[in-house]
């Protein structure tokens, strides 16, 4: 049997490396998900429509995000390494909560296209994108908005201790886990 090599797919020059682009996308997530865990819909609504709105296009770019993380992720693996100085059972956790982070951002955008799926009405992210066909299965769509919300509170409890085990990396073993991560005008204070 013959193998034919896959095509590979490059990316043109001008645009940022992997890594820089998935630096700012990790950034530009972390006051999103800060924002979801102290902010609800049901918080939103007393402002009117406007804010609700304003809290549909926050979550259609968390979404989307979500996403193109996976899309990377699945495309390419993790664009992390574990680092030298860390010990097995440090390196093992490494990978394991960068991948439920990931698949745990994916289940998130899964389940909220399944809360639209089962919904009366139809549902638009951001206000003008449909999310899915409603069905209409009331009891479907209670037991997937209960999970919706489960996952979405252990991903911010994952997070939490993601940004844990990088701190504490950067101050217990000194291996620059914070400054790879960080932008550079924020490397001296680091």
């Amino acid at each position: 049997m013959i193998r034919t090599p896959r095509p590979s797919f490059h990316l043109p020059k001008w645009l940022p490396q992997r890594r820089t682009w998935l630096k700012a996308m990790h950034w530009a997530m972390v006051p999103m998900l800060i924002w979801f865990i102290l902010v609800t819909p049901d918080d939103v609504l007393p402002f009117g429509p406007k804010a609700f709105q304003a809290h549909s296009v926050l979550a259609l770019i968390f979404v989307t995000l979500c996403l193109l993380w996976t899309a990377d992720y699945m495309r390419r693996g993790l664009a992390s390494r574990p680092g030298p100085k860390l010990p097995p059972w440090a390196r093992r956790a490494h990978q394991w909560m960068h991948k439920a982070l990931i698949w745990g951002l994916f289940g998130v955008a899964l389940s909220g296209f399944f809360l639209g799926l089962t919904s009366f009405t139809l549902l638009k992210a951001g206000g003008f994108l449909p999310i899915a066909p409603p069905l209409g299965l009331r009891r479907a769509n209670e037991i997937i908005g209960q999970i919706h919300i489960f996952e979405f509170y252990l991903l911010a409890l994952i997070a939490i201790c993601h940004a844990a085990f990088h701190i504490w990396r950067h101050l217990r073993l000194r291996d620059n886990a914070l400054r790879i991560m960080a932008p550079k005008r924020l490397h001296r204070y680091l």
